[in-house]
């Protein structure tokens, strides 16, 4: 197994893949009770743009793309519009006394580790590869995650991310949560 940053466009392929099998839409009630989902769709011209700005992260068996953790910065807030709610809350709060939008963070815009992969410490460790590549420019990694996605949100209190925030929409409340780099 490797983990590196996605370099080219059969990574992002491979990305695409992956996401595919695990959308909400994609998937039984009961797999996404017991094994989580993600929602965003993204396509080619999307993630490589996402790509050139910060490279995302993958974890390789061969050719294959078996997990994937998203990069996002403040600049591409727009360009996902179904994640342009998430930039919004993160406008309106504060950690440690200060607003979120004053911090200089990386968001995670997407995480995903293959149904065949899952259960051997693969999400540790492409979180670990994660802070590696963008502790020392970001001071944090923050994201949202639907409180009915109950196993993302305990695998991310594990990893060191705590809930900052809570917030409802129109369908679900979800929970900003942060993974704070700045005492490193």
């Amino acid at each position: 197994m490797k983990i590196q940053q996605a370099e080219t466009e059969l990574d992002l392929v491979g990305i695409l893949d992956l996401q595919r099998e695990n959308l909400l839409q994609n998937i039984s009630e009961e797999e996404k009770n017991e094994q989580g989902f993600v929602r965003v769709e993204h396509n080619l011209e999307l993630l490589s743009k996402l790509n050139s700005i910060e490279q995302h992260l993958i974890a390789k068996k061969g050719d294959q793309v078996v997990a994937y953790v998203l990069a996002m910065t403040k600049t591409s807030r727009a360009d996902v519009p179904m994640l342009v709610p998430m930039f919004e809350q993160f406008d309106k709060i504060q950690f440690k006394n200060r607003p979120i939008k004053d911090y200089n963070y990386i968001t995670v815009g997407q995480v995903c580790i293959g149904k065949t992969h899952r259960g051997q410490g693969l999400f540790s460790q492409c979180y670990q590869a994660y802070k590696s590549f963008f502790a020392s420019k970001y001071d944090f990694a923050i994201t949202e995650i639907s409180l009915s996605n109950l196993r993302s949100l305990k695998a991310h209190q594990k990893m060191g991310f705590e809930t900052i925030h809570l917030f409802k929409d129109e369908f679900e409340t979800w929970a900003i949560v942060l993974w704070d780099w700045t005492d490193l």
